[in-house]
């Protein structure tokens, strides 16, 4: 379906984006052609379909990982494979570094495996059904990298059991933290969903143990370095 465009550069068109989308898309780099087939099937078979990180963010998460370089990566929060593919295609840019991603709903593996034991990036990423939460420190690993993108209701519990895998000078990524602007909007007091992201948010805003910095970008991501 063709959009809608008006001369307002921040007008709504009718796919929920806006001219300026369009125009830092069109300014950005494209995402390589097996990630653009994995974002189309998996709006066309998983239920939120847009929960999947998409061409912008996934930019900037390789391009993260290709600045951080890191040795090793944990993610929280799966779904159909395609941060964890665009976080290993920047580990594979860096020559070194393994990724480990863990997915809670085992109902998605079938799907997610496949997309990332047929990639380019494989021998890069570990995936794991089960809670990160309980099961990362079993790995008897330290990261240097994390995204954390799995139920927004304990962002503060998987974050308190990321953190001291983390190194020091780490970076914890966590996605969704603007919450289609609920974060603010009173209407949804009583959701609990936004009820954890803002519990989030405050928790890490006086976390004297990392600093942070919330980017408005697509859904609000929060970048925090571990001190």
């Amino acid at each position: 379906m063709a959009k809608s465009k008006t001369q307002n550069p921040n007008h709504t068109t009718l796919e929920g984006e806006t001219l300026l989308d369009d125009y830092v898309l069109a300014h950005s780099d494209n995402e390589p052609e097996y990630l653009y087939k994995l974002w189309r099937a998996t709006n066309i078979h998983m239920l939120h379909g847009r929960m999947a990180s998409g061409r912008l963010q996934g930019r900037l998460l390789k391009m993260l990982v290709q600045m951080a370089r890191p040795e090793s990566i944990i993610e929280v929060g799966t779904f159909s494979g395609y941060s964890a593919l665009c976080m290993a295609e920047g580990l594979q840019s860096n020559g070194k570094g393994h990724l480990y991603t863990f997915e809670i709903n085992d109902e998605q593996e079938p799907f997610t495996r496949q997309w990332i034991e047929q990639s380019p990036w494989a021998e890069r990423i570990t995936f794991i059904i089960g809670d990160a939460a309980k099961e990362a420190q079993k790995l008897g690993k330290q990261f240097d990298f994390a995204f954390l993108d799995g139920d927004k209701r304990t962002y503060v519990e998987t974050y308190e059991a990321l953190l001291p895998l983390m190194t020091p000078g780490a970076f914890i990524l966590a996605d969704n933290t603007l919450w289609d602007g609920h974060v603010i909007d009173p209407e949804y007091d009583r959701d609990h969903q936004t009820q954890g992201i803002r519990r989030f948010n405050d928790h890490v805003k006086t976390d004297e143990r990392v600093t942070r910095v919330i980017l408005p970008l697509r859904d609000g991501l929060t970048i925090i370095r571990k001190n």
